[in-house]
């Protein structure tokens, strides 16, 4: 209960910073974060990525099947019929998210490889930090095919907002990951984190902040042009 009003409180606050965190430059290839957080490191000897080729470059995303099983295995079943080659990213807003997995490039399109809608999978080792790949809903329990990544940069995550993380009773480990990588923790518990970028997170950078129309959908296409899943050697 602590860490749900935690969660309203950092609403509250963060309402202010979705709309303050453009400017800057690209952004860098990689996080440079000092932390033990699993998500936070870089991929090792039989871990789950994938490879996402854009039309502005690749980005390279470590998955988490140990504590997201259901989005992991309906993002790798999907990507391996080849679901998302071809689609669009339909919703960007500068330095927060980059949104796809919309088959006909909708905020409502998309099914789950099952075909049905699945529950939310919430860790305490998994967060909203910049580069987190989560997935799109409408609502708890709602996931399909769509997702996003979040591209809040570092220095985002104003001072208040952490030290109601530490009011609210939050990890220190995961105050310290936020203070450092920047993100979105009002996120938090609300969708299902399921992915990090570790390489390509300036690319993830340049789409977030692509010229778009009054829905948020970038003016030229931006494609998804392949997903390749693989165990890291």
């Amino acid at each position: 209960m602590k860490k749900i009003l935690g969660i309203l409180l950092l609403t509250v606050i963060c309402a202010g910073f979705m709309t303050a965190c453009g400017g800057g430059g690209l952004g860098s290839e990689k996080l440079n974060v000092n932390t033990a957080e699993i998500q936070l490191q870089q991929p090792q000897s039989g871990d789950t990525i994938a490879t996402i080729t854009t039309s502005e470059g690749e980005i390279k995303v470590l998955l988490f099947p140990d504590y997201a099983p259901k989005a992991v295995q309906n993002f790798i079943s999907l990507a391996g019929n080849g679901y998302y080659d071809g689609t669009t990213f339909h919703r960007v807003v500068e330095d927060f998210v980059v949104q796809g997995g919309s088959p006909d490039g909708s905020a409502g399109g998309g099914t789950s490889c099952w075909g049905l809608e699945f529950e939310d999978e919430f860790s305490d080792k998994l967060h909203h930090y910049c580069g987190a790949l989560s997935m799109a809903n409408h609502g708890a329990d709602t996931n399909g095919s769509q997702f996003f990544f979040v591209t809040s940069p570092v220095g985002s995550l104003a001072d208040d907002a952490l030290t109601q993380m530490e009011t609210a009773g939050w990890r220190e480990e995961i105050i310290s990951a936020y203070r450092q990588a920047g993100g979105m923790p009002e996120l938090d518990y609300r969708y299902t984190v399921f992915g990090q970028i570790y390489e390509g997170l300036n690319v993830a950078y340049k789409i977030s902040r692509a010229e778009t129309d009054t829905a948020e959908k970038p003016v030229d296409d931006i494609v998804i042009e392949s997903v390749v899943v693989s165990v890291a050697e």
